[in-house]
């Protein structure tokens, strides 16, 4: 196949979405097919919108002979209307991967209802969808009907190559000292890292550590009042941010700490639920978003409302006094992962989703 797949920016870029489209280019490309990447410029959204009068994008995608073009969900600003403008010359079917919508994203309701007009009439451009996981297919289908051929191909946790066994996890659980608290994605609000700071502030001095890994420049406004938020609230000296890791520096940190708290406001998926399980790690995310998916509260993991940080540290508080509960849940949050499919599961099965639209067309 000769699939083209538009995206913003780099494919190297280090989110979870990207990470997704990545690992599906990697096993097309393994399987003899050619990918061409279509990399529209980073703007803001506003800018992007611009896109969609793009003539030299336009022309290119009419020129390039794809069977199929995919593209991420993500770049609907730039795509809601030229789509349309490239339904008139073409006849390669287009799909979309969809992560998330962006006006699933809690924020004032009258800029969702914007967002979600456009990304409704970008919806309604395609022929047809790779979603991450049932939550995503299920907000898209209220949207815009669920006429249109679907796959699910939920991400898998094993790029890492690495996990540990049952008798290392328990051990893990029983070792003297603080409860150790990995947080694992880019320093954002939706990631709801203040949250967990709030929650951290609330239970003893000396009982917890945080490593909270992921770019403190994806949005610098942010990043700095989650410094500020540290320093004002006293636990400096028991927060460590030190950007974003990768490679064995990453699994190093997933085979130290006992507990993955990432409370975002909305998961359209969530990776790193996923790569923590494999580490036995239980958990913690939020309610909004497909993390209910995964997580078994209070079996493998803890579920709360957004913002909720009372709770937060109520159940912290539970791993920290009651270490055979911390096992319990790290196994069970191991065997979760066993369930998983491989990345290469995933891929396949988006790979022939996208093999059957063309032979629709």
């Amino acid at each position: 196949m000769h699939i083209g797949l538009v995206i913003y920016g780099s494919l190297d870029q280090l989110s979870g979405g990207y990470l997704y489209d990545r690992r599906m280019v990697e096993y097309m490309r393994e399987q003899g097919d050619t990918v061409e990447i279509v990399s529209l410029p980073t703007r803001s959204y506003i800018g992007n919108l611009l896109d969609n009068f793009d003539r030299v994008l336009l022309r290119r995608l009419i020129n390039t002979p794809f069977h199929v073009l995919v593209q991420d969900e993500l770049n609907h600003p730039s795509l809601f209307r030229l789509n349309r403008r490239l339904r008139r010359h073409v006849k390669y079917p287009i799909v979309a991967i969809v992560h998330h919508l962006k006006s699933s994203e809690q924020r004032p309701a009258w800029q969702n209802t914007i967002y979600g007009m456009i990304e409704r009439r970008y919806l309604t451009s395609l022929d047809g969808f790779i979603f991450n996981s049932a939550t995503t297919k299920g907000v898209i289908e209220e949207l815009v009907g669920s006429e249109r051929p679907s796959v699910i191909a939920y991400p898998g946790g094993d790029r890492l190559g690495v996990t540990l066994n049952t008798e290392q996890i328990r051990a893990r659980a029983y070792e003297p000292g603080p409860l150790r608290i990995f947080f694992l994605g880019n320093i954002i609000p939706r990631k709801g890292l203040h949250t967990l700071l709030d929650a951290l502030a609330q239970l003893p001095t000396g009982s917890w550590m945080l490593t909270a890994a992921g770019s403190l420049d994806a949005d610098r406004d942010y990043a700095v009042s989650i410094q500020s938020q540290i320093e004002r609230l006293h636990i400096a000296d028991q927060v460590s941010l030190p950007g974003p890791l990768s490679g064995e520096t990453l699994i190093e940190q997933l085979k130290r700490h006992h507990v993955l708290a990432m409370p975002s406001s909305y998961e359209g998926f969530g990776i790193a639920y996923v790569e923590g399980m494999a580490f036995g790690l239980p958990p913690i995310g939020t309610t909004q978003g497909a993390a209910r998916e995964l997580i078994m509260h209070g079996e493998n993991g803890f579920l709360i409302e957004p913002g909720d940080s009372d709770h937060l540290a109520e159940y912290l508080e539970i791993l920290i006094v009651n270490r055979e509960r911390l096992a319990a849940m790290s196994l069970a949050a191991r065997q979760c992962f066993d369930q998983c499919p491989t990345w290469d599961q995933s891929a396949a099965a988006a790979r022939e989703f996208l093999r059957s639209i063309i032979g629709q067309t």
